[in-house]
């Protein structure tokens, strides 16, 4: 749980005080868990709301994009990427705050847009497109760095 916030958030004392709201929260509320699912994914949920909630405080924005944009199929040769995982996740950690919770909820929460969309109360156009634009930003931080994909 604490990683789900560390990844939003990016500043780990945000984090914990996140992580100890949520379960604040979570066990005062706990006559509200219908068991729909598990409790870890009931509180899984409450950690990303709490954690997205902290950041709006902080004013973060999301550029909506109210007209339709064309996202291109992008044909993966995934076996030629040989990146290492913790310069990866320093580079994540260089992202606007839009772009990389819109990545970390997709990548690696496992979220899709039109859940994204309803978590942060913005488009599904709009998820999509910060996604496009973080992994472009992305892999621009990571070519700075001297890594590519090559």
């Amino acid at each position: 749980m604490y990683n789900v916030a560390l990844r939003i958030l990016n500043y780990e004392e945000e984090a914990e005080d996140v992580l100890q709201e949520a379960f604040l929260d979570a066990f005062t509320r706990i006559v509200d868990f219908r068991q729909e699912s598990t409790f870890g994914l009931w509180l899984k949920q409450i950690v990303i709301n709490k954690s997205i909630n902290y950041l709006r405080k902080r004013r973060f924005e999301f550029v909506d994009v109210d007209e339709a944009v064309e996202i291109p199929d992008e044909d993966h040769d995934d076996g030629g990427i040989k990146l290492q995982v913790d310069e990866i996740r320093r580079a994540i950690k260089e992202l606007p705050d839009g772009y990389r919770v819109v990545l970390s909820l997709y990548l690696l929460e496992g979220y899709d847009h039109e859940e994204i969309a309803h978590i942060l109360k913005i488009s599904e156009n709009t998820s999509r497109t910060q996604y496009m634009r973080a992994k472009k930003k992305l892999k621009n931080i990571l070519e700075q760095k001297g890594m590519s994909d090559e």
